[in-house]
């Protein structure tokens, strides 16, 4: 192929001139195509904790809704919290992966009881399981109470019923669980985090 001069330099005129519209942003898909919003421009965000381990990472957790009565806010986004002195920002594979958890069709989200026997779980109401573990733990602590031990001192003991808190509980909570617990005369009492 012969290439003369004059259309040496159309070639190179008309590339030039392509190339330099394109990074001025004159490129026909990008002049046509729409402005993408941000993500999370118009989400609520809330800081809470991880619900997997006892390490306590934070999490920011990221919902849209218009906070309507009666109106669920969907969850949308989930990430570390870059200020949890804990974690700062990182996550672990669960703890990136709980938006999954968060929208799986297998979460359990009410009480279940499954009755001696069976092999049936039914669905209960919150009144009846706070209801059903309040009078379970009743039975047990009368049965098993230990108010004095065998020198006959006083010891106020309950030893057949422990209790693990949660480890998105502030300490405030902790603080109340923990005088509840003890009031009770439980001695196998931990908190699943330290935070």
């Amino acid at each position: 192929m012969q290439v003369t001069r004059r259309q040496f330099f159309k070639v190179c005129a008309g590339g030039l001139g392509a190339s330099s519209m394109a990074m001025l942003g004159f490129s026909p898909n990008d002049a046509l195509a729409e402005a993408r919003e941000f993500k999370l421009t118009r989400t609520t965000e809330t800081r809470n904790t991880c619900p997997y381990c006892s390490v306590g990472c934070g999490v920011l957790i990221y919902s849209l809704g218009d906070k309507a009565k009666n109106v669920h806010g969907k969850v949308t986004h989930i990430e570390g919290d870059p200020d949890h002195p804990v974690n700062r920002g990182t996550l672990c594979p669960k703890g990136a992966g709980l938006l999954d958890f968060v929208h799986s069709p297998n979460r359990l989200k009410y009480p279940e009881y499954r009755a001696a026997g069976s092999k049936e779980w039914t669905r209960i109401s919150w009144d009846d399981a706070f209801t059903r573990i309040a009078k379970l733990m009743k039975e047990d602590r009368d049965k098993n109470f230990i108010a004095k031990n065998k020198d006959g001192a006083t010891v106020n003991r309950w030893v057949s019923t422990g209790f693990l808190a949660a480890s998105a509980s502030s300490n405030e909570s902790g603080y109340l669980t923990h005088k509840v617990v003890r009031s009770l005369g439980m001695l196998a009492f931990d908190n699943q985090a330290r935070v």
